[in-house]
């Protein structure tokens, strides 16, 4: 906290936004009949917190930069069996309600994937770090039912977990 800041901002009534230089956005998924993990990440999104609005969350991803580690497999990914990029170039959360009880964040909302919407609930942990918010968040998500359906024997496992970890800063343009 800066000398001249008597008190850090205000969970409840500030708007934050996401520093995509100290967070990260992941997804893992069972493979190989569950005997392996697809792991990876998303690169570029953009997010905001405000518990004082209506939506109290917004997340955009862009769902081509997603990156396994492997070239192949992202391109598949990015194809019309799973994400389908070149229509549906965003995914998107938007919260319908958000209740924080000290440390614990309990959201509902919407996914918007692939054209499809899923109803959602995550749990995120929000903690107090001099001016900035630390967050942590888990939600567990039938990728099915999002039309990712493609599925060689059975390879693929539901659910997929996603996670979203790193700092929420005061947004400044708000």
């Amino acid at each position: 906290m800066s000398p001249a800041t008597a008190h850090p901002p205000d969970t409840r009534t500030t708007r934050w936004r996401l520093d995509p230089s100290r967070s990260s956005i992941e997804f893992r998924v069972g493979h190989l009949w569950g005997m392996s993990t697809v792991k990876g990440t998303f690169t570029r999104y953009r997010g905001t917190l405000d518990l004082a609005a209506d939506r109290a969350i917004d997340l955009t991803i862009d769902a081509a930069s997603l990156d396994t580690s492997n070239r192949r497999r992202d391109k598949h990914l990015r194809s019309p069996d799973f994400f389908d990029v070149e229509n549906h170039p965003q995914i998107r959360f938007v919260s319908e309600t958000a209740a924080l009880d000290g440390e614990l964040l309990e959201v509902h909302g919407g996914l918007l994937a692939r054209g499809e919407i899923l109803p959602l609930t995550v749990s995120a942990r929000l903690r107090q770090v001099d001016e900035e918010l630390e967050i942590e968040a888990r939600s567990l998500v039938d990728h099915r039912r999002l039309g990712m359906t493609w599925n060689v024997v059975g390879m693929v496992r539901a659910p997929s977990e996603l996670a979203l970890v790193g700092r929420l800063v005061p947004d400044d343009a708000a």
